[in-house]
């Protein structure tokens, strides 16, 4: 008989398939502490968490019959990853349950914003008959600007074209063929912020994302906007959209989602005549509730008798001998692939691995996975990306992956080495990489330029004709606005022709400083990467 200890509230609806097999016995102990779970974990198979447990190492390390953690949710932050990878414990979410909710409670909170339905409610029943203050728009004829075309904007996109309305969308991996499948057209940030009637949220909050709508948006947006935010908190510039709606650009907002939650008994938010709130509703249904339980229980099963199973969360498994000669070139992989993703613009239409050495003999498949990790972060978040699910991310984003093998390695100082090329629809660009014996990451080629760089850190990636001057010109504009350069590297492959000049700073560089560094006319292009 497998064990299965159920450690957070989940319903007994959720729990029938467990409870159902005849091999699996399960124990439903809640509230339980650290210490307490050290002291029974070591009797189970399997443990089922929702969001109050923390699985930490000390749990994992006195599992020792522990096969699966399933986390009846999205979200795995409270469960420690690395350490469960280390233990070969593997560890499920289930990331489709909430999609149709939190789609259902977009459209839900764009009603009740189109009509003033809270407002005219309050005001109702504290016995105020007022049909002039609450003159509302249609949906039917009127332009949504969907921001994030994943599983839940694309659900949410198919309801408002129900509803009569235009869908325009953005998305950095929506390409024109996959836009059309959909019904939707393709925008860009800038254009569903001039020309949107309605504007929803659906993206992960990441470096790319966080503020971006923020006042540079608000200043060209088109006035009597409506906006909702069902996603993350901090998408949106709170204070930025304050301005806005007290300015009469924006119409109203309905906001799901804090950027610090619960939000401070001060926020503008909550007593803003023109903003109406709830308190992160989007997952909150019996059904969303069930389906997720429902769904980890049957990869539990299935993970328990050694059955196909699919939603792990990390490390697949790969042969010891091959992981071994492999595990060096995975974290490069990874830092190779986000640091490409960074220096491109456009959707991601292909990657190639590209491996030479001792490395083309090998089987080098297990390492896709931390390259599309790389890439697919910049867009998604490291919470929703990673080793097991990127491959999944990048075939529904219509991202062919590709492994090529090369006998010749670029680079006189490493004998294995690893190019990542990715054509988008836009651009094709690549870099090399290596792990030298002696000095550990290296990227080693930025396109045909040769450099050698530890992959941490900021940098800033400037593409320049290779003339006197230049160099003296960036240090200053760099010094006279507080950002100290580390290290300086130039590659170039002919006296006065194109070069690239890579920077290492200390720390981000303003907008405004990249705008002083691209109006030098000698420089073509210029890019802040960064390793996180």
């Amino acid at each position: 008989m497998f064990k299965v200890l159920v450690s957070d509230p989940i319903s007994d609806f959720g729990l029938q398939q467990l409870n159902g097999a005849e091999d699996v016995e399960v124990v439903k102990i809640t509230g339980l502490s650290e210490e307490e779970l050290v002291a029974v974990i070591p009797h189970y198979d399997a443990l089922l968490v929702r969001s109050q447990t923390k699985v930490t190492r000390r749990i994992m390390e006195a599992g020792v019959r522990l096969k699966v953690i399933g986390r009846a949710g999205v979200g795995v932050d409270n469960i420690d990853l690395e350490a469960a990878t280390n233990r070969g414990i593997i560890v499920i979410n289930a990331p489709d349950g909430n999609t149709v909710t939190t789609c259902e409670h977009t459209l839900a909170m764009m009603m009740a914003l189109a009509r003033h339905i809270p407002q005219a409610y309050a005001k109702t029943v504290a016995g105020q008959w007022d049909r002039k203050s609450f003159l509302g728009v249609e949906l039917r004829n009127k332009v949504l600007g969907v921001l994030g075309l994943g599983r839940i904007g694309i659900e949410v996109a198919k309801r408002a074209a129900a509803f009569g309305m235009t869908v325009i969308g953005y998305d950095p991996f929506l390409s024109e063929e996959r836009a059309s499948k959909l019904g939707i057209k393709p925008a860009t940030v800038d254009e569903i912020v001039r020309t949107a009637d309605f504007m929803t949220v659906h993206t992960p909050l990441t470096s790319e994302t966080h503020h971006m709508i923020a006042k540079p948006q608000f200043a060209v947006m088109k006035r009597g906007m409506r906006i909702i935010n069902c996603a993350r908190g901090g998408i949106i510039d709170e204070a930025a959209l304050i301005e806005a709606l007290d300015e009469g650009i924006v119409a109203g907002a309905a906001f799901d989602v804090f950027e610090h939650e619960p939000p401070a008994p001060d926020h503008p938010f909550l007593r803003h005549p023109k903003v109406i709130v709830t308190p992160h509703l989007g997952a909150s249904t019996v059904e969303a509730q069930e389906n997720v339980a429902l769904d980890v229980s049957e990869q539990v099963i299935h993970i328990l008798r050694q059955e196909p199973f699919k939603n792990a969360v990390n490390m697949p498994a790969v042969p010891t001998d091959l992981l071994n000669r492999l595990q060096p070139c995975f974290t490069l992989c990874s830092h190779l692939g986000n640091s490409l993703a960074q220096m491109t613009d456009g959707a991601v239409r292909e990657v190639t691995l590209e491996c030479s050495g001792e490395l083309a003999d090998l089987d080098v498949t297990p390492l896709i996975p931390y390259v599309l990790k790389g890439i697919l972060t910049r867009h998604l978040g490291s919470e929703q990306v990673n080793v097991v699910n990127a491959m999944h991310l990048a075939k529904s984003r219509d991202i062919n992956v590709s492994v090529q093998k090369s006998l010749l390695a670029h680079s006189p100082h490493a004998f294995d080495e690893i190019t990542i090329r990715l054509k988008t629809t836009v651009e094709e660009r690549w870099v090399t990489g290596a792990v030298l014996p002696d000095a550990g990451e290296r990227i080693v080629r930025i396109g045909p330029y040769p450099v050698e760089l530890s992959p941490e850190g900021h940098m800033l990636l400037i593409s320049q004709k290779d003339k006197p001057g230049i160099i003296g010109r960036v240090g200053t504009l760099l010094g006279d606005n507080g950002i100290n350069i580390a290290s300086m590297q130039v590659g170039r492959t002919e006296i006065g022709d194109s070069a690239v000049m890579i920077l290492k700073i200390d720390k981000k560089t303003p907008e405004s400083v990249m705008e002083s560094l691209v109006a030098i006319p000698e420089i073509k292009r210029v890019r802040e990467i960064s390793f996180d």
